[in-house]
């Protein structure tokens, strides 16, 4: 081999020496591609995920006010217009299905809408009380609740007053479907958030 082929082989060399080198940098350097999605979460009442009943004793009773905050973020990389509804379940009752992406078949009772900017935080205070509840053989139904101020009519059933349960589910406007739909969009797929929240009904008043 001449000179000049040797010195061609050198530089080969060195420039593969120096991309090797670099790329650990460079991919370091490039912005990673994070994971669009929503958090949903039901907090107690001091805005921890702890201290959801006064006393912190789950059985409520009539006129007892529960204080919550719904929190709700935003990390789809643009502006989504969101919904979060609440349903009041016993036990038996159909909880939203993760799996089929499919909401809970019970009515929704309470509804907030939102739209919320990339990055953003909803934090929406939610109180609620049982205004009225029923004795039927060896069952109690709530008839009624207050929820933040506002009166809402409900017929569940729960053996004892045990097991109630109010769920938690975050609607996302779809364009594709030009409306809410329980969960989002992800790549070819779909994504959903839901929470529950356990507590028994008392007969007696507060």
């Amino acid at each position: 081999m001449s000179l000049d082929d040797w010195y061609l082989v050198f530089v080969s060399v060195c420039l593969v020496l120096v991309l090797v080198a670099c790329a650990p940098v460079a991919v370091a350097l490039l912005p990673s591609r994070e994971e669009s999605f929503f958090a949903l979460a039901v907090l107690g009442e001091e805005g921890m995920a702890e201290l959801y009943y006064p006393g912190d004793d789950p059985q409520i009773e009539v006129g007892e006010e529960v204080h919550w905050t719904i929190y709700v973020n935003n990390q789809m990389g643009e502006v989504q217009y969101v919904a979060v509804r609440v349903k009041l379940l016993n036990s038996i009752e159909l909880a939203p299905n993760s799996t089929s992406f499919s909401p809970s078949p019970s009515p929704v009772i309470y509804e907030v809408r939102r739209v919320l900017l990339d990055n953003e935080t909803l934090l929406y205070p939610f109180s609620w009380s049982i205004e009225n509840v029923e004795p039927v053989d060896d069952f109690l139904e709530i008839t009624q609740l207050s929820m933040n101020g506002g009166s809402v009519g409900t017929r569940v059933i729960a053996e004892g007053g045990s097991n109630y349960r109010f769920i938690i589910e975050l609607w996302v406007y779809d364009d594709d479907f030009k409306d809410l739909r329980f969960g989002w969009r992800y790549g070819d797929g779909l994504r959903c958030a839901w929470n529950q929240v356990w507590f028994n009904a008392a007969l007696t008043v507060s």
